[in-house]
């Protein structure tokens, strides 16, 4: 599967990248919201990994973008965040994600968000 990983964390993404290489995945990476927005465009990934604490654009702002754009809103979204705090997961799915997972990534319930993120667009294609 073709992912973009949008990270600012060079310890994360370096991680996140090599891990899901490993298991067979095509990776890349946007160190901002603005450029993961771009890139959305032009690589139309099978999926989209979102940190939501970004520079330049914060990733609730990258999501909305992404899934107002007829090009790029079929995109699913994995909303990534270390601040999981009251209020965050609403504000999450508000901007639009299909999935959410927490900080720091435990690779094996990130790969089950992946999942349900990819079966609830599937689920949307159905009707």
């Amino acid at each position: 599967m073709k992912i973009l990983l949008v990270e600012d964390n060079e310890m994360n993404s370096d991680m996140l990248i090599r891990r899901l290489r490993r298991r067979g995945h095509e990776m890349h990476l946007a160190r901002d919201g603005a450029a993961g927005v771009a890139m959305a465009k032009e690589l139309l990934p099978e999926l989209i990994l979102m940190d939501i604490g970004l520079p330049v654009m914060d990733g609730l702002e990258a999501t909305r973008q992404i899934k107002a754009d007829k090009e790029t809103a079929r995109i699913p979204i994995v909303a990534l965040t270390a601040h999981a705090m009251a209020g965050d997961e609403a504000r999450c799915w508000e901007a639009g994600v299909d999935a959410y997972d927490t900080k720091p990534i435990d690779i094996e319930r990130l790969l089950r968000k992946m999942d349900e993120a990819r079966r609830k667009l599937d689920g949307n294609n159905a009707g």
